[in-house]
């Protein structure tokens, strides 16, 4: 597909940001799963965990923040009223913010295994060249 690359490479940057924004509000295991060969309908997930539902509703805050600077906000929003599992949907970006249980119990990263994963640490050199 023309031009799929570099929609590839900013769906990238939009999630190492989202993911950053996490781990500054102390977000737990946080992991990037690059899903765009396995299904069509999003490039990336970024799945974390808080501590506490305030800690969850904070983290979702900072990711939402955070993305907007990059001038895309969410099309879909769910799971604020409890804040144990809160999906923010950018269309090729899908960020999943869980309470504790909630992970453990939806265990998503074992539902897409096969889905390689994008390592947080090499954020600021993947962030600076995707979005030039």
């Amino acid at each position: 597909m023309p031009g799929r690359g570099a929609d590839l490479a900013r769906s990238r940057a939009i999630a190492l940001v989202a993911a950053r924004a996490a781990a500054a509000k102390q977000a737990e295991d946080v992991a990037i799963l690059d899903v765009h060969d396995l299904i069509v309908i999003t490039d990336y997930f970024v799945i974390c965990s808080g501590r506490s539902e305030p800690q969850v509703k904070t983290i979702v805050e900072e990711v939402e923040k955070a993305v907007r600077d990059l001038g895309e906000r969410p099309i879909r929003r769910e799971g604020e009223a409890d804040n144990r599992w809160v999906l923010l949907d950018y269309i090729d970006v899908v960020v999943h913010v869980f309470a504790e249980e909630e992970r453990e119990y939806y265990d998503l990263e074992r539902l897409w295994r096969d889905a390689p994963r994008v390592e947080v640490n090499d954020a600021e050199q993947a962030v600076a060249g995707s979005l030039d």
